[in-house]
């Protein structure tokens, strides 16, 4: 499903700074992996080398058969537009859209048919809970709400990789455990596929395996 074969990446001018060395992973389809890091050592520049945000020093990431790390701009823009959905620490929800315009985002980008993207909207928003806010603005939604609303918008257009970032590092213990469920919830019926970034150790616990990114690499965290 993803296959990520020795990552490098550097950042500066005369003296740049090595921030990844020689990263590599496999993730098959039906997985969900957490990766986990003190503050400064590439978790989020990783996601985005994955995603094709950015693109490495030397290396491959290749998702269902396609090279991420190859191509011009605008052809990683419509592989992750496609393929690819993103949760952020962040909600990055706009706020003069509704919950479902909010949603509608991905379908719109892609092209969907109005019927085709009612039907998706419906759907995701029963699956994560928040039909009842379909015409809610962002400002009336709690913290655990609108990262719901994040969700849905992530995985309305079923896309086959999903990319969480620090997704639960602002909310409350109560809102982080329900967001956490229903995140690995949808990612198992919707893509199958997921990797979590975060520095919580409950969060990590969800996910199927835990990598550890420290300054010599990417490991994989012994079962306790």
């Amino acid at each position: 499903m993803l296959s990520i074969r020795g990552l490098y990446k550097s950042y500066g001018g005369s003296r740049p700074r090595e921030l990844l060395r020689d990263i590599s992973l496999e993730v098959a389809r039906g997985e969900y992996v957490a990766i986990v890091g003190e503050s400064g050592v590439g978790k989020s520049t990783l996601l985005n080398l994955v995603a094709g945000l950015d693109v490495p020093d030397r290396g491959t990431v290749t998702l269902e058969g396609t090279e991420l790390t190859s191509g011009d701009d605008a052809a990683r823009t419509l592989l992750r537009r496609r393929r690819i959905g993103f949760v952020f620490q962040a909600f990055h929800l706009l706020p003069h859209l509704t919950v479902t315009q909010n949603i509608l985002l991905p379908l719109a980008l892609g092209g969907a048919k109005p019927a085709q993207s009612s039907q998706l909207i419906g759907e995701i928003l029963e699956a994560v809970g928040i039909a009842a806010l379909a015409s809610a603005f962002p400002r009336e939604l709690s913290g655990g709400e609108m990262q719901r609303v994040a969700i849905a918008r992530a995985l309305v257009h079923r896309p086959q990789l999903v990319l969480a970032d620090e997704p639960t590092g602002n909310l409350d213990a109560d809102s982080a455990r329900q967001v956490l469920r229903v995140l690995r919830e949808q990612i198992t019926r919707y893509t199958g596929t997921g990797i979590l970034v975060t520095h919580s150790a409950a969060a990590a616990a969800t996910a199927d395996r835990v990598y550890v990114l420290s300054g010599e690499g990417l490991r994989l965290q012994p079962e306790r």
